[in-house]
């Protein structure tokens, strides 16, 4: 019923906080449609993420900016995230406190995303605890790989890709 990249954000980010992976996960779903089918409530929820991503490391001009594209993206979409099995109004409420509080400078704290299709809720914790996680634990901030994980990761991967993909790109124009 739900999208397996949607389940594993939200995995991500109720059971171990990790905003990086929720962004990697839901941007490559994102990016499968065509760039014209492309829905923009994907890229509300990345950036929920991506802001939170910031906002634990302190950089809260990138965090503030995330939260803010945001809620106008997710305000724009509501039947969609509410089809997400998601409490849009508790969502988006949550939000903006957020927003004031990264306007404010205060320090990150972790949230649930509030999920309204109890099925869905059920689902997730299940698998958070069948791989013996927790489910709504608080983010770790002790753990500088998680916190700083843009640039602690192996990249080689991404790396080869990139580089794979530019050669396609040379060879096709040498076809020509």
């Amino acid at each position: 019923m739900y999208d397996r990249a949607f389940i594993d954000y939200l995995l991500h980010f109720h059971c171990e906080r990790d905003y990086f992976e929720c962004h990697e996960v839901l941007e490559e779903h994102w990016k499968a449609d065509p760039p014209k089918k492309r829905k923009k409530y994907w890229v509300g929820l990345i950036q929920i993420a991506v802001g939170l991503y910031h906002q634990r490391r302190g950089n809260f001009t990138g965090a503030l900016r995330m939260i803010s594209n945001s809620i106008e993206l997710l305000e724009n979409d509501i039947q969609a995230i509410e089809k997400l099995g998601l409490h849009s109004e508790e969502l988006i409420k949550e939000l903006k406190k957020r927003k004031n509080e990264i306007s404010d400078k205060k320090s990150y704290y972790s949230f649930n995303i509030p999920i309204i299709d109890q099925e869905l809720l059920h689902m997730c914790q299940k698998q958070c605890k069948d791989s013996h996680k927790v489910w709504g634990k608080e983010s770790d901030l002790s753990d500088e790989y998680l916190i700083h994980k843009h640039i602690k990761r192996n990249r080689s991967a991404v790396i080869e890709e990139r580089f794979q993909q530019l050669e396609m790109r040379r060879r096709s124009r040498n076809s020509r």
